[in-house]
């Protein structure tokens, strides 16, 4: 791979690695340190690979580099030495063999750490998303902006005050006891439920990133998975609802950056390797009593990865979200219900069933309400339609650019 596109490519897959190992090993304090340790070794590596071209394996010339920076830190900052040299195990009694554990177990073990201390509850769900993308993903301001579609200040000060939080509250970067996975385990899923959300639904155009937000979060639930203390239902439940979902990434948008509904959805673009990998997880997350909302997600990702319209299919998704609502309200939740109970019991039903909502700040709402009417009332679905698009957030996104595409349809009829 050229020197142009490995670096990039490296800082997405070490960055994360290293900054993890870093942060573990000189504690919650000192995050900055490590993040600057981990980007000044990424551009020793730009400069002497344009001269001397790339070694023969990068990423341990990567992790040697980082090592002996993270080690002449440590030898020439002595206030760095009083504050935590007494916390830091060695190799030895001497401290010349200080030494940064990059091995593959040791950088799971980290990340693991880091999970549960971005996803501490006493700061923000959104800070704790930006943390996670900034210190376990490796994404920049700039980008985790662009998914948020916010100014990178916003995110720049974002992170700042949830680092300054941490480090207020006295949180440590340790391997979580059962205890600590018990009380904060539903966190740390929903912060990568969450963080799956932010590029599955995000209507940024940069479908590239979009589709990086969903692997990274099926990264590290599938560390948690890889882990026997956090190997839990919910973690299998939540890995097989990613999975389902990002089967149909490739099928939900044309080639405009429009969304696509999923009936209109080609289904040979759908991924079927995909689809068996979240029923393996589905199956798994069967073991114990215990029912999520991340199991019943699940299970109506399952049967919208069967594209042929059933009275089976449909009957058991309406089922699934009258029990996703009795567990958890959401207002997205509501709507797809409607839907599923349009397709059991008819467009005109659905209407009285939507009207009962009455979620009028909802683009979405409105959207739903155009589909129903319909080829019933085809004034009143034209007149939802454009509800929705004045209500959506702008005007040239792929849900705008998707409205008005029906809107015009319709007119022409």
């Amino acid at each position: 791979m050229h020197e142009n596109a490995l670096i990039p490519n490296l800082f997405r897959t070490e960055y994360r690695k290293i900054v993890s190992v870093l942060c573990s090993t000189f504690g919650i304090d000192h995050i900055e340190i490590a993040e600057d340790i981990v980007s000044d070794t990424f551009l020793t590596a730009t400069e002497y690979w344009s001269i001397s071209g790339i070694p023969e394996n990068p990423t341990a010339w990567l992790y040697t580099v980082a090592k002996n920076k993270s080690k002449n830190y440590f030898k020439r900052n002595s206030l760095f030495q009083q504050k935590i040299s007494t916390e830091i195990k060695y190799a030895s009694n001497d401290r010349e063999e200080f030494e940064i554990d990059l091995s593959q177990k040791n950088i799971a073990d980290s990340q693991l750490a880091m999970m549960f201390t971005i996803c501490n509850p006493s700061i923000s769900k959104d800070s704790q998303i930006s943390l996670a993308l900034n210190l376990l993903c490796g994404f920049g301001t700039q980008e985790i902006a662009d998914a948020f579609l916010i100014n990178k200040e916003v995110v720049y000060k974002r992170l700042q005050r949830a680092k300054e939080k941490l480090k207020t509250e006295g949180i440590k970067i340790e391997q979580p006891t059962v205890s600590q996975i018990n009380t904060n385990l539903e966190t740390v899923l929903t912060t990568l439920y969450l963080l799956f959300s932010e590029g599955y639904y995000s209507t940024s155009q940069n479908t590239i990133l979009r589709q990086d937000f969903c692997l990274e979060a099926i990264r590290l639930t599938t560390l948690l998975i890889e882990n026997k203390m956090t190997n839990t239902p919910a973690a299998n439940a939540l890995l097989s609802l990613m999975y389902f979902h990002s089967s149909r990434f490739n099928a939900r948008f044309n080639e405009k950056g429009e969304s696509i509904l999923y009936e209109e959805q080609d289904d040979k673009l759908w991924d079927y390797d995909l689809i068996e990998k979240g029923i393996e997880y589905l199956n798994q997350s069967a073991a114990g009593n215990l029912l999520t909302k991340f199991h019943l997600e699940a299970a109506i990702a399952f049967w919208h990865t069967k594209k042929q319209n059933t009275d089976e299919k449909w009957e058991n998704i309406l089922q699934l979200y009258n029990q996703l609502l009795q567990i958890e309200y959401s207002p997205i939740a509501a709507l797809n219900r409607t839907f599923a109970f349009s397709k059991v019991r008819g467009k005109s039903a659905a209407i009285s069933e939507a009207a009962k909502l009455n979620l009028t700040e909802n683009p979405f709402y409105y959207s739903l309400l155009g589909h129903l009417y319909t080829d019933i009332d085809d004034v009143k679905a034209i007149k939802n339609y454009e509800k929705a698009l004045k209500l959506s957030n702008s005007s040239s996104d792929s849900v705008s650019s998707t409205l008005k595409k029906y809107i015009d349809q319709l007119t022409e009829k």
